[in-house]
């Protein structure tokens, strides 16, 4: 498959095969989210965002796996990396309670291990003086444990905001405030209280703002006279540089150094969820970057192929028992292609690549005209179109399958796009002819 010349192929999506394969599987597998039938063929030619289904079908995939592919398919350099590295058994060690050996010496080893993979994360952090790392398996874990520690350091009540998604295990759960369903009949942490999410001038004068003694919503709560909750209570306040599952909504600058102003006044500890934003996805390594706010913990899995949650010393309990994983941070191999996505995103000058081409993808799908759209935003290449109707989202989405196109929802009515750090110009262009086309057949 030649990268350059390749372009989509359908047929019929999902087909034949791809039906048969979805059926077997449900046999098994639990109810769960399946966005839609595309069955991926691992033996089948893939290269950056082409990838081929088991039908024969070859489509342009904007969804990077949710941001969990960042560099798309086969990445040349991860590839070369990983054809050299003679396997071992067992794969799947504990990235602390273990220790793994790539070569010699430590700081410069052959074939990267989870030491070196901590050590890239606390330079990615440096700026925000975080100096310790710890791995686990998934983003929801890195939430987990992002919560333990903030409550380890004192306070028992946290913040948390309308639209958020932070993960399925029940401590994560107890901060969702996307969807009900992830949430209804299950028991959640106490304390936790939810206040908008501004991501717009109005919504930030209108939701955000307030004639009370401290001027927004969370200032009022925590006011030493006329408040309602102890600052010292307080454990963390979390939040999405960009909401996902939300609905790509972007915070909006004022409201986050408001935040940082609350940090500063009672000491509030911030976590960012860096899980969808974080590795080069919006043009800087971390989404929030973008903003004018210190976080005190940052969680990240998806790209980074392991969870971590990245802080500091007098954040981190001292105790080593209190936070543990037999099984924490992957396999050897999934470390190693963190170390290397990450060593990529630099050498390959990933990130100036992600604003270039997100530019390229904004100012397109702003000049294109899509039937019903109303709005693009995002940062990067994280970036939505949201549609008048939740119908209309889902007719697109279909329709961008049919001729190709991998696209995926979010929000109510939006459609996210996430193509690969290192899509090219011609390759933006496909996936928005394709949309523009799709748009067009489900207003027909």
């Amino acid at each position: 498959m030649d990268r350059d010349t390749v372009e989509p192929k359908g047929g019929t999506i999902p087909g034949e095969r791809a039906k048969r394969w979805a059926e077997y599987h449900h046999r098994y597998a639990a109810p769960s989210t399946y966005v839609y039938e595309f069955v991926w063929d691992t033996q089948a030619d893939a290269v950056g965002p082409f990838c081929t289904d088991v039908d024969g079908n070859i489509l342009l995939d904007f969804t990077s796996h949710v941001a969990a592919a960042p560099l798309g398919y086969n990445n040349p350099v991860i590839r070369e990396k990983l054809e050299a590295f003679d396997l071992v058994d067992p794969l799947k060690i504990a990235g602390q309670d273990f220790y793994a050996s790539g070569g010699w010496p430590p700081e410069d080893p052959e074939f990267p291990s989870p030491t070196q993979l901590q050590d890239r994360l606390i330079a990615m952090t440096d700026h925000y003086d975080m100096d310790r790392v710890f791995l686990s398996n998934s983003g929801a874990e890195a939430i987990e444990n992002a919560i333990k520690i903030c409550y380890a350091s004192g306070g028992h009540r946290a913040f948390t905001f309308d639209g958020a998604f932070h993960g399925r295990t029940l401590g994560a759960l107890s901060l969702n405030r996307s969807k009900a369903v992830h949430r209804t009949g299950y028991p959640e942490i106490p304390g936790v209280v939810s206040v908008p999410y501004p991501s717009s001038q109005e919504t930030y004068e209108t939701d955000w703002l307030t004639d009370g003694p401290g001027g927004n919503v969370v200032a009022d709560k925590l006011h030493p006279d006329r408040g309602v909750i102890d600052p010292d209570e307080v454990a963390f306040l979390i939040l999405e540089p960009i909401q996902g599952e939300g609905g790509y909504r972007v915070a909006h600058p004022a409201f986050a150094r408001d935040l940082e102003e609350l940090r500063e006044r009672y000491d509030l500890k911030i976590v960012a969820d860096e899980i969808q934003t974080g590795l080069g996805r919006t043009g800087e390594l971390w989404g929030v970057d973008h903003l004018g706010l210190t976080p005190d913990v940052i969680t990240a899995a998806k790209g980074l192929r392991v969870g971590a949650t990245i802080s500091r010393s007098d954040v981190f309990p001292e105790e080593t028992g209190r936070i543990s994983s037999t099984w924490g941070a992957g396999d050897v191999t999934a470390a190693m292609q963190g170390v290397l996505t990450i060593d990529a995103i630099h050498e390959e000058n990933l990130l100036e690549n992600a604003r270039e081409r997100g530019e390229q993808l904004r100012s397109r799908l702003e000049r294109a005209e899509l039937p019903g759209a109303i709005d693009v935003r995002g940062r990067g290449l994280m970036l939505a179109v949201e549609f008048d109707t939740k119908a209309r989202r889902e007719a697109v989405v279909k329709a961008a399958f049919e001729r190709g196109l991998l696209t995926l929802g979010c929000g109510h009515k939006s459609l996210r796009l996430l193509p690969p750090l290192d899509v090219t110009e011609r390759e933006i262009d496909l996936g928005v002819e394709l949309l523009l086309e799709a748009s067009k057949a489900a207003s027909t």
